[in-house]
């Protein structure tokens, strides 16, 4: 591993999305343009690579857990909704326009205080 990419925002799964979602403006739908938005106003010039990377999503724990239960859950693995495989998605599709060409990388997804998506390659 070479490289380190660090994305400073809560991480969110591509929600399923329709046709009607181009004029109806779901929130849930809304909430994910903001997030791709975002995401490439982070990026500086940064490429996904094509294979060998390691993404970890941390998510941010609940703000109703005690201090003894954040720090006990802290770097833990995270193994409720969101789904990893649509917390990739969700990633790739906001910093590719197509993204057949990357075939190799590894997802982990933990608790944290602060939500972020960590890239290794």
């Amino acid at each position: 591993m070479t490289g380190l990419k660090i994305f400073t925002i809560e991480p969110m799964g591509k929600p399923r999305m329709t046709r009607a979602d181009s004029w109806k403006k779901r929130p849930c739908i809304q909430k994910y343009w903001d997030y791709k938005k975002q995401l490439n106003l982070q990026r500086n010039g940064f490429v996904m690579p094509e294979s060998g990377y390691h993404v970890r999503f941390e998510i941010p724990m609940p703000s109703s857990w005690s201090k003894k239960k954040k720090a006990q859950m802290d770097g833990k693995p995270h193994q409720s909704t969101p789904d990893k495989d649509n917390l990739e998605k969700a990633l790739l599709d906001a910093l590719e326009t197509n993204d057949a060409h990357i075939w190799d990388g590894r997802v982990t997804k933990l608790w944290g205080y602060e939500g972020k998506i960590v890239i290794r390659w």
